[in-house]
């Protein structure tokens, strides 16, 4: 039965991620700490093994999506480039965070800030977008705090860097191609970062590597996978207005997710 729930998960993940240049984690991370929950696991551990668990997803998830793009010829390297370095560090100390703090008041803060964000981007796509500057000393703070958050909440970071980049003219299909090429770095030292504050930790389910729960990995893995490419094809036939319109409900989704699940956890 749980195996059922990690594959179905894992086809709607992988189109969120193809469509809007996500990872996927938003709706994840929620469905794996139900799923833990029925399995018993310590509820001390529980929703930082569901993000690091989300975090592993992305890795093969993004990779998938990145390819679809990349055929499109909408990845910008030279701008995922700049921005790596900083998503790097970021994720990483973000992995390290995560593991000391209690989630349920930054859950409230980043749904507020994603909620603001999707209000902006409404309205921004009603508007003539002009490509604005791009350069390393706006992208190293800014990748760094992506990385750092999209660690923390075990998504992809698509939901941060999609609308910066949106908010400095880039056009739409090639946000969220840039957010989905980021979304790998992201991934990959946030499950590393996961992985290794994880080993010190006692009483952790077996079949987990650090804070990582392999078999809802590998169940959800697959299928992101394989549906992560329609989602991209898909995101390509939509005008750049109604694509950024689509993001921007999508992230009232992901705020008030995050915020009822704060609300609900500060009970």
């Amino acid at each position: 039965m749980l195996f059922l729930i990690y594959a179905v998960l894992g086809v709607f993940a992988g189109i969120i991620a193809g469509l809007f240049g996500v990872g996927g984690g938003i709706i994840i991370v929620p469905v794996l700490i139900y799923s833990f929950g029925l399995l018993g696991f310590p509820a001390e551990h529980m929703v930082h093994m569901a993000i690091a668990t989300s975090l592993a997803c992305i890795v093969t998830t993004s990779v998938s999506s990145i390819y679809a793009h990349h055929k499109k010829g909408a990845v910008d390297w030279a701008l995922v480039s700049l921005m790596v370095p900083g998503i790097a560090v970021g994720s990483w100390l973000g992995g390290m965070t995560a593991v000391g703090i209690k989630g349920e008041h930054l859950q409230i803060i980043i749904g507020v800030f994603a909620l603001y964000t999707a209000w902006k981007m409404w309205n921004k796509s009603k508007q003539e977008q002009v490509e604005k500057s791009l350069r390393w000393p706006l992208l190293v703070p800014v990748s760094t705090g992506v990385g750092w958050a999209s660690a923390i909440f075990g998504i992809g970071g698509g939901s941060l860097t999609v609308p910066f980049l949106s908010s400095r003219g880039v056009q739409a299909q090639k946000a969220v191609a840039c957010g989905a090429a980021l979304g790998f770095p992201i991934a990959l030292v946030g499950t590393l970062s996961f992985i290794y504050s994880g080993l010190a930790i006692e009483g952790l389910p077996d079949q987990s590597f650090g804070l990582v729960y392999w078999p809802a990995w590998i169940g959800i893995a697959v299928f992101s996978t394989l549906s992560a490419r329609f989602g991209a094809q898909l995101a390509h036939k939509l005008s750049p207005q109604l694509l950024q319109r689509c993001f921007a409900g999508f992230l009232c989704l992901v705020g008030l997710n995050f915020m009822l699940s704060g609300i609900m956890a500060s009970l």
